[in-house]
């Protein structure tokens, strides 16, 4: 599956797990919502339990976020 969409730019893009960062400052953060924590919560997880989270993007073309797990022994 490509990814579809606006996609993110470079900039963006290198600053998207970081804590608080939104990349769109427009949007109403009415609530605490929108506080720019979600993604960098998520990596964060991923890598307590030996993974990643990566984002492969291009700008009007889309982006697409991977996550990564290890399998686990039985």
């Amino acid at each position: 599956m490509s990814p579809e969409g606006p996609g993110i730019g470079a900039e963006q893009a290198t600053r998207v797990f970081d804590r608080f960062y939104r990349a769109d400052r427009s949007r109403d953060r009415s609530a605490g919502a929108n506080a720019g924590l979600g993604l960098a919560i998520a990596r964060s997880l991923a890598r307590a339990h030996g993974g990643d989270i990566e984002l492969e993007t291009t700008l009007g073309k889309g982006a697409r976020f991977r996550l990564t797990l290890p399998a686990q022994d039985r």
